[in-house]
């Protein structure tokens, strides 16, 4: 016989703040003491996969099919278990929270069917009772770190550690800050790795790292990459599935990435997309910390905070449900293999959506503040809608390989020789010391170069700390990376500032740079035993430096129509140009930032904080 319960709480916390908490289901249950499962994916006919878990809890051998949660985002949540062994039958968990005139009420609900006179007796014993005590428990835990009381959302297991792992964690940051990658965060990381719960550290992302300590996201990379350097961390790249975006291939270096994988979740066979599903994740030392595999819980609502809303419609059936969503755009497809529809989102207002015969389609003529979905199908599907801004956290490839501590600490970690990856869009600096000749033949080679030298120190700090990196240097020319135009052109808004200071300072002979900027597509090989880049778009970068005439910045028409750059270089008022470039056969238009506009903003670039974000 089925037995249910439900328990409710009210917090002064808002809605959203107690949702980003309670559900982050495979953190609850860590903290709730349950034992992590082994989840075994099985591809059935029709394309779907059924999800078998197992564990152990106390003498009990547990075996159960594992359904997909669902939810919508801000609103509830519900997870349902059906037990092959052990004393239960069913498990059902569903959470609820809403809004309150003092913050939010939450209401958590919990059925148990037992299996024999095993779970019989617990629930006779108090089973729920303990359940509430426990559940109220984490609940108050989520309430006080919600009001910035308390560090962790829960209290955790206390983790287990490798013999002597604190001093030596704390040697290695020792050795962190005595490098350029420290930033005095190297304590902090010593006290994630060391004190976070297991769900935190089996995947470490340097960009949600920035987020928690609210610094720049080069600070945090650099460091992860340091810390990798000293034993601290191990890294690994992830292959992400493009469809449930969850890395289904962990691989220790570049030179061993595949040309796809296979994701078991989805039924899927996938291509690797440097720009896109390639991406660098950290890992605690196994001198340091032991993170045994396993799952606290399958696909909970923040393991992919990107899916707003995931439901599962029977077949011939429709559900109606209400969501906020924030304008932008999104992705509605099955959690089985099928199609998929994008739209953009506006007012809140969502189209009706309807699957059938492998396909997924919308309604635009029928809208309303909600989802309204319709299963065509003669089969059972989950509904899956969901933020395309998902890899808000994911350091993809692209973005890793162009900061200059990568190049610093990891310039033998390249392709396979022969291998290229080709990159969606990248921005390319090309630079040049104008007059360089004519400054060796006035003042000597060994006082010119000295010049020269200072002149790429003044660069390599300028691309570093807007981050991108130092591909290669070609006579006094430098060819430079970015991942973010905005990045690029505050670099070469920088570099003229410093070069400028330079000249004013340091009492030596003037020098003055060439700059030109393009963004485009263009392919990632190895050559020399370091990651270079080749193509239209590095060709096209290094013309253009060709017909800067020092001091100013060209930018081709691509770079130019970014949004972002638009914004940024309206105060420049920069006018148009075109010429015939060699190897292109028409004629190519380009902006000239002049070098007097330049200088006339310097004094602006000099008290504007640093870049990075």
């Amino acid at each position: 016989m089925l037995r249910k319960t439900s328990f409710e709480w009210d917090f002064d916390v808002p809605v959203n703040a107690m949702w980003r908490v309670l559900a982050d289901t495979a953190k609850f249950n860590e903290a709730a003491g349950f034992p992590k499962h082994e989840i075994k994916e099985i591809p059935q006919p029709d394309g779907a996969v059924h999800f078998i878990a197992r564990s152990k809890i106390g003498p009990f051998s547990l075996e159960w099919d594992d359904y997909p949660q669902n939810w919508v985002d801000n609103r509830w949540f519900r997870h349902l278990r059906r037990f092959r062994s052990g004393p239960i039958e069913t498990l059902c968990a569903t959470y609820e929270v809403f809004e309150k005139p003092a913050g939010s009420g939450s209401r958590y609900t919990v059925e148990i069917e037992p299996a024999n006179l095993i779970g019989r007796l617990a629930m006779a014993a108090g089973m729920f009772r303990i359940i509430k005590h426990n559940f109220t428990k984490l609940a108050d835990s989520a309430a006080e770190f919600c009001r910035h009381r308390r560090e962790t959302e829960f209290d955790f297991k206390r983790p287990v550690l490798v013999s002597g792992a604190t001093r030596r964690a704390q040697d290695l940051a020792a050795r962190i800050e005595h490098s350029p990658y420290g930033h005095g965060l190297s304590e902090l990381l010593v006290d994630y790795i060391l004190h976070r719960p297991d769900v935190d550290v089996l995947s470490i992302r340097p960009l949600k790292l920035a987020r928690l300590w609210r610094v720049e996201e080069r600070k945090t990379i650099e460091l992860c990459l340091q810390a990798v350097k000293v034993g601290l961390l191990r890294l690994r790249w992830d292959l992400l599935c493009p469809r449930c975006q969850i890395g289904k291939l962990a691989i220790a270096s570049l030179k061993d990435l595949p040309d796809g994988a296979h994701c078991s979740s989805c039924n899927i066979d996938f291509k690797q997309e440097f720009s896109t599903n390639v991406e660098l994740a950290f890992h605690p030392s196994l001198s340091i910390r032991m993170v045994k595999p396993g799952e606290f819980c399958m696909m909970g609502p923040m393991t992919t905070p990107h899916i707003k809303a995931q439901l599962t419609v029977a077949a011939g059936e429709h559900c109606s449900e209400e969501i906020k969503l924030a304008a932008g755009d999104y992705r509605i497809r099955t959690l089985e293999p099928g199609g998929e529809v994008r739209l953009t989102v506006t007012d809140n207002l969502l189209p009706q959506v309807s699957a059938g015969d492998g396909r997924v389609s919308i309604d635009p003529d029928k809208t309303k503040a909600g989802l309204e979905i319709y299963n065509n199908s003669s089969r059972q599907l989950t509904f899956i809608l969901e933020e395309l801004s998902w890899r808000q956290d994911a350091l993809t490839a692209r973005r890793a390989t162009t900061f200059q501590a990568f190049r610093d600490l990891f310039d033998g970690d390249v392709l396979r020789p022969g291998d290229d990856v080709e990159i969606d869009s990248i921005t390319i600096m090309f630079t040049d010391l104008q007059g360089s000749t004519e400054l060796y033949n006035r003042i000597g080679d060994p006082q010119a170069y000295v010049l020269v030298r200072e002149h790429f120190d003044i660069l390599g700090s300028a691309i570093r700390e807007n981050n991108g990196s130092i591909v290669k240097m070609i006579g006094d020319a430098v060819m430079a990376v970015f991942c973010d135009p905005v990045d690029a052109f505050r670099c070469g808004e920088r570099i003229h500032s410093d070069i400028e200071n330079f000249n004013q300072t340091s009492g030596k002979e003037c020098l003055t740079v060439k700059l030109g900027l393009h963004t485009g597509r263009c392919i990632s090989v190895t050559l020399n035993g370091k990651l270079d880049y080749y193509g239209a778009a590095a060709n096209m970068a290094a013309r253009l430096q060709g017909q800067s005439t020092g001091g100013d910045i060209v930018l081709s028409a691509q770079f130019a129509q970014d949004p972002a750059i638009g914004k940024l270089i309206e105060k420049y008022n920069p006018g148009w140009e075109a010429v015939q470039l060699k190897g292109f056969e028409q004629p190519v238009p380009f902006l000239r930032i002049p070098a007097r506009a330049v200088i006339k903003n310097r004094g602006k670039l000099q008290s504007a904080p640093s870049a990075g974000r």
